[in-house]
């Protein structure tokens, strides 16, 4: 068995291998507490690994030194503005730890509406009272034909990228860009991506809702009026949330003039890098653990002392609570069987507040799919269809604005022409 580590060789000279410093070294480059270094983890601005003996933390010295670099750089004075896209849909004010939808506080309207009718406001700018979404029968027809022939081990992302490939086949006026057919579009193609999703209980004929048949989809429990409402809540608090990396690259496919689903085939794209969309499955499976060990502190040990983050705290825009995490937590107070998994979550909560870290969505979230027996991946299905009306509110907005502007120049690093030809 070789001694060396996996990826590197025996040949390799020590100079040519990543070095590693102990948290100790890492808080004094960073000039904090080594606590602080572990928050850095935490919100996912440091990688760690245990040592070889597993009696802590290692980093990668190169990386640590570049977050230090970036730490003098901001407090020497402003970074250079970050690329900004005009947009009409979807407000966030630094430090108001709110967030609006069209002007209207986004809570308050998912908190009241259902959510075809927040997604109607998001794209038209019109509420539109007890709005359903139908899928076509060939559309659907056609995407469940095609989920069907995944392998037993497909994802719920990789269900749903298929089904919209499928739906834009069978959609033969895709390509219309106009903002009456792409709204026609969008009003399908969410119903068809909920209904080619295999059923786990029956669906209701006679609830045209959205969240009552993704409910089917998702949990074989009992679908009580206040669990599916609390359902339709966190779908309408998820429809958006201003240029997340899933929602920039919808943008992106649509400046290039894409039909409406390559573009959300392109947030769905995004959505399954480990950074956005799967931090809703790790919340659900750490709440478990919580449940399962009888206390959150061992459980975020674990976690902080094996170098990886801490699933559903932390968020770049708020400074306190994610509002999202407050109102969806605050449905499932008046949820019996939410109890236990919502007493996990204020346990890890008042432990991490330590490290200065709020809860966001992802932990709200966890706690409704553990509460109501949806498996660990149901997070991510909650979100991808939550965010595709957003996205194709946004694909909309970019339809409207210059081809092709999504261009940036690049800034090249490399060595300066002319060399030998290798």
């Amino acid at each position: 068995m070789s001694d060396h580590p996996p990826g590197t060789s025996s040949d390799a000279p020590v100079e040519d291998l990543p070095r590693r410093i102990t948290t100790q070294e890492a808080a004094r480059l960073l000039g904090v507490k080594p606590a602080t270094v572990y928050a850095y983890v935490s919100r996912g601005q440091l990688g760690s690994r245990r040592d070889a003996v597993g009696r802590g933390s290692t980093f990668d010295a190169a990386e640590v030194e570049a977050l230090a670099r970036r730490s003098r750089r901001e407090a020497a004075g402003p970074a250079a503005p970050e690329p900004a896209v005009r947009t009409e849909l979807t407000l966030i004010e630094p430090g108001a730890d709110r967030y609006w939808f069209r002007g209207v506080d986004a809570v308050e309207l998912a908190s009241r509406y259902s959510y075809e009718e927040v997604a109607e406001w998001l794209w038209t700018g019109t509420l539109v009272r007890g709005a359903r979404f139908t899928a076509p029968p060939e559309q659907l027809a056609a995407a469940r034909r095609a989920v069907a022939a995944l392998p037993e081990h497909s994802g719920p992302l990789d269900l749903l990228r298929v089904a919209v490939a499928a739906a834009a086949v069978a959609d033969p006026l895709r390509f219309d860009l106009s903002g009456a057919a792409v709204l026609g579009s969008a009003r399908c193609l969410v119903p068809t991506l909920v209904g080619s999703l295999p059923e786990v209980s029956p669906e209701d004929p006679d609830d045209g809702r959205l969240a009552r048949r993704l409910w089917s989809r998702l949990t074989a429990q009992e679908p009580e009026p206040a669990a599916v409402g609390a359902l339709d809540l966190a779908l309408g608090l998820l429809v958006d949330h201003d240029l997340a990396a899933s929602t920039l690259a919808v943008r992106v496919a649509a400046s290039a003039r894409a039909h409406p689903y390559a573009a959300v085939s392109a947030g769905l794209g995004a959505l399954e890098g480990p950074l956005h969309g799967a931090a809703g499955r790790l919340a659900h499976r750490m709440l478990a653990e919580v449940l399962e060990r009888g206390g959150a502190a061992p459980v975020v040990a674990e976690y902080l002392r094996a170098g990886r983050r801490v699933p559903g705290f932390g968020h770049r825009l708020y400074r306190g609570e994610d509002p999202r995490a407050r109102a969806l937590s605050g449905r499932l107070e008046g949820l019996p069987r939410a109890g236990a998994a919502l007493g996990a979550a204020r346990e890890v909560a008042g432990v991490m507040a330590r490290h200065g870290l709020h809860p966001n969505v992802d932990l709200a979230l966890a706690a409704l799919t553990l509460s109501c027996g949806m498996a660990a991946e149901a997070g991510e299905t909650v979100f991808a269809v939550a965010r595709t009306a957003g996205w194709i509110a946004h694909a909309l907005e970019e339809y409207q604005e210059r081809p092709l502007r999504m261009r940036p120049s690049g800034r090249y690093t490399g060595p300066r022409p002319p060399r030998p030809l290798p």
